[in-house]
């Protein structure tokens, strides 16, 4: 969120084409770039802070399965992490193509992750008890979260993701 506040004004404010994806990161912020005075060094800058966030979020979405296998299979942490990123670059190695890609990202962003927001939401909400819902949430608060917060996630939250990803399967996508 943090970047788009600060890559889409630049792009208009340069009247640069604003394009989606990789092309808007490595095509048209370099453009950017080179028309700034002292662009060189926030080129720099951008991209390093791009490689960091790249990273802490690789590292926060290989926690779980390092996790599960030094769970399930009693390994240690040293080997789990060797095999998930193995795993990573195998895969990796056969989505490289930009179609391919393009096609799995789409399948993800459509139909994963909105079913999973949903299965999270129905399982919060509609599965669990309200008290264990409202205890969870209220824990370690200071100002805690009541009835209308319960009554919202389940009613609100919930139809509102069932209703993106239901539009998403019929549109093939609503973003």
């Amino acid at each position: 969120m943090l970047a788009a506040l600060v890559i889409l004004p630049a792009v208009f404010s340069f009247s640069i084409e604003p394009t989606a994806g990789p092309p808007l990161m490595f095509i048209t912020m370099p453009e950017v770039f080179k028309q700034m005075p002292g662009g060189f060094i926030f080129a720099i800058l951008f991209f390093v802070a791009v490689l960091f966030a790249g990273i802490s979020s690789l590292i926060n979405l290989y926690e779980t399965p390092v996790e599960l296998l030094q769970q399930k299979f009693k390994l240690k942490r040293s080997t789990s992490v060797f095999i998930i990123l193995a795993i990573g670059f195998l895969v990796g190695i056969f989505i490289q193509d930009a179609a391919k890609l393009g096609l799995w990202m789409d399948v993800i962003s459509i139909y994963v992750i909105p079913l999973g927001a949903l299965l999270a939401g129905v399982m919060f909400f509609w599965v669990l008890s309200k008290d264990f819902a409202l205890q969870a949430v209220n824990k370690g608060a200071l100002k805690p979260l009541g009835e209308q917060y319960y009554i919202h996630g389940k009613y609100v939250y919930c139809g509102l993701t069932l209703l993106v990803y239901i539009l998403g399967i019929f549109y093939g996508g609503i973003g």
